[in-house]
């Protein structure tokens, strides 16, 4: 498990992270979403001992990360910069990585490369960015360990690059007990590939949630009532969580949680005559969520 308990990260008289709480299960595929400087990067650089954190803890498996030799070499930490890298070649690179992990495996390596075919005795300057986040993906995944952290993983890759790098990531969660941090302003990309996805904001975690639980839990009704002398209001229904509520002429949108027996029983006192419920994207969830807690729903956009 990968925490972070009351973790503050300060630069200077920036505050990145305020007493930030967060648990990620071994296993598992978390997205961290939010806009540029919500502090994204600060949690992936604090999980991989590059930040020592102000107060509070940051542990991998239960040990303290920060100069902990051990703890450091569970993580592959891929930045979304790749310019330090520029003067090696893959095969250099490799060699490079494979010092400081001792579970580096060359089987592994080879089998991935065999199947992308990237250019082993050019330096990396001389490849697309697309290429080069499939080079450093490879070795990540080659390194074998437990954690793997990607900083903006798809950004700016065109879609067959996309495809690949995902394809990669997918077999190696598939084929071991592989916890990938991504952290993205895209939801489209969390929705994807992540099970669970934690909302920053100003530092702060606004909420952490199972993917498949959040969707499933949150729902629009489009409604109409037999009677149309009534104005109805978000008040007639006291029994529903309601996040919200507007009305065109007759009919209603309604977003709410809960279950969808338990909102058509809220419904049915009133005679409605038509309640269509309508599927939600993970992009109208999230906004939702927002909305009801106070925040601008633009702050990942």
């Amino acid at each position: 498990m990968m925490q972070l308990k009351a973790t503050v990260k300060q630069f200077e008289d920036f505050k990145a992270l305020d007493g930030v709480d967060l648990e990620i299960p071994k296993g598992t595929a978390f997205g961290l979403l939010g806009s540029n400087g919500a502090g994204k990067s600060t949690i992936l650089r604090l999980f991989s001992g590059i930040y020592k954190q102000e107060s509070g803890e940051v542990l991998i498996d239960g040990e303290p990360v920060y100069d902990n030799i051990q703890a450091k070499q569970k993580v592959f930490f891929i930045n979304d910069e790749t310019i330090q890298f520029s003067n090696f070649t893959l095969m250099q690179l490799k060699d490079f990585y494979k010092q400081f992990y001792p579970s580096f495996s060359e089987e592994i390596f080879e089998k991935l490369e065999s199947a992308i075919q990237l250019p082993r005795n050019k330096k990396i300057n001389t490849f697309s960015k697309g290429m080069k986040r499939q080079a450093i993906v490879i070795i990540g995944i080659a390194c074998c360990t437990p954690y793997l952290l990607l900083d903006e993983a798809f950004d700016g890759l065109d879609p067959t690059m996309r495809i690949i790098v995902k394809r990669m990531l997918v077999d190696a969660m598939c084929e071991r007990e592989l916890t990938v941090v991504i952290s993205s302003h895209n939801l489209k990309e969390i929705n994807e590939m992540c099970d669970m996805a934690g909302l920053l904001h100003h530092g702060k975690i606004v909420f952490n949630r199972q993917l498949d639980s959040l969707k499933g839990t949150v729902h629009k009704i489009q409604t109409a009532f037999a009677d149309k002398t009534r104005v109805f209001t978000a008040k007639d229904f006291p029994s529903l969580e309601i996040l919200h509520f507007e009305r065109t002429q007759s009919i209603y949108h309604i977003i709410a949680k809960g279950e969808e027996e338990e909102i058509h029983q809220a419904l049915a006192p009133f005679k409605p005559v038509l309640a269509d419920m309508v599927p939600l994207s993970l992009e109208e969830v999230f906004i939702y969520e927002l909305e009801v807690l106070g925040y601008d729903s633009q702050v990942f956009a």
